[in-house]
């Protein structure tokens, strides 16, 4: 299946993919909600990468995009086996301090949403955990990656 073609929020979407594990099944037979919230991070790290930002220039520039704000829907269940297709835009980026992503992630099976996310967050200098203005690397990476939503 083109994971491509699912019924996305928002175009192009920067996909990655997640097989739910037996270790991330809970007492309820499915992939807990812990889960998705690291689902949420690997999926931004993947996208950051692509982007062509990764740990090691983080570190190089002392700077770092710290959560300030998690708002998760909860939509479907994931079980053991299932592949779901995780996807995240970057919605908001100040260039200064602050950039906002959405996130979807859909089971290709059915093409269910089983979670939708935005999540906010600061930049910050590794060093000192402070606030600190996004370097130039961030803010023309993360700035141009910025797609336009509509507001509703």
């Amino acid at each position: 299946m083109d994971l491509a073609t699912l019924k996305w929020h928002y175009a192009q979407p920067f996909i990655s993919l997640w097989k739910v594990s037996r270790e991330q099944i809970d007492h309820y037979g499915h992939a807990n909600n812990v889960v998705y919230v690291s689902q949420l991070e690997m999926t931004a790290w993947a996208h950051s990468n692509h982007l062509g930002l990764s740990i090691e220039q983080y570190h190089a520039l002392d700077r770092g995009m710290a959560i300030s704000r998690h708002e998760i829907s909860y939509l479907g269940p994931a079980y053991l086996g299932e592949e779901i297709a995780c996807a995240t835009w970057i919605v908001e980026c100040d260039h200064k301090l602050k950039l906002s992503r959405q996130f979807q992630f859909i089971r290709p099976s059915d093409g269910l949403t089983l979670l939708t996310a935005r999540t906010d967050f600061v930049c910050i200098a590794l060093s000192s955990g402070k606030p600190k203005r996004m370097p130039a690397e961030f803010a023309n990476i993360y700035g141009q990656a910025t797609i336009a939503v509509a507001v509703t």
